[in-house]
């Protein structure tokens, strides 16, 4: 018989999936209109309040709880920097919609494509970690960090392009706050994999 998991992992498990849910949506959705921001813009918000409830309720848990399986401050470091992602997704969707920006660039593609690849990272490692699989779990943290590296090399390379070949400045203003938006998102992939490296040292 399979052994039921802690309720804590059951907790970050229900997270992370929230996160891969959204951050598909977030890179698969096609704009045709504005109408479709809209759509895109509430339905990323709907996403982010699914996700603050679950923390919410992780948190709630914790502050009663006499035992927890690793360190109370990691459960909380893993399930507020998973949060941080969706507020990012949530953020740049809305920027999207207030700027009727319509059409994804390759430097935003880019970005969203490697978004939803983290996403899936964080899942599996969450199964992992539900699973006691800790050292399993390394190589996918070393995988977030090499992609949040990478996501600074795009955001470079879209800054450079923007100033050197845009020369509407409402144009610049719009793309250069997404890709910030975009960049901060890959800033919290790292987040998770410091957490994550953090509860490998500490419980394998």
């Amino acid at each position: 018989m399979e052994k039921k998991k802690d309720k804590f992992f059951n907790y970050l498990k229900s997270i992370s999936l929230n996160l891969k849910v959204s951050a598909n949506y977030f890179a698969d959705y096609k704009f045709n209109n504005v109408n479709d921001l809209k759509v895109f813009s509430k339905r990323m918000k709907e996403f982010e309040s699914n996700g603050d409830t679950m923390v919410h309720d992780l948190i709630s848990q914790l502050n009663t709880a006499f035992i927890t399986p690793i360190e109370r401050e990691d459960i909380l470091a893993l399930s507020i920097s998973m949060d941080d992602i969706l507020d990012g997704l949530y953020h740049t969707a809305a920027l999207f919609e207030m700027y009727s920006v319509i059409e994804m660039d390759d430097f935003m593609l880019k970005f969203v494509d490697v978004i939803k690849t983290c996403a899936a990272e964080i899942d599996v490692s969450i199964d992992l970690l539900s699973t006691k699989k800790l050292l399993s779990i390394r190589e996918h943290a070393i995988k977030l960090k090499e992609i949040e590296s990478y996501c600074d090399n795009i955001f470079r390379e879209s800054i450079k392009h923007l100033f050197t070949y845009e020369k509407d400045p409402i144009r610049i203003i719009k793309y250069k706050q997404i890709y910030e938006g975009l960049e901060e998102i890959a800033d919290c992939f790292k987040a998770v994999a410091n957490t994550l490296e953090k509860i490998i040292i500490m419980n394998a």
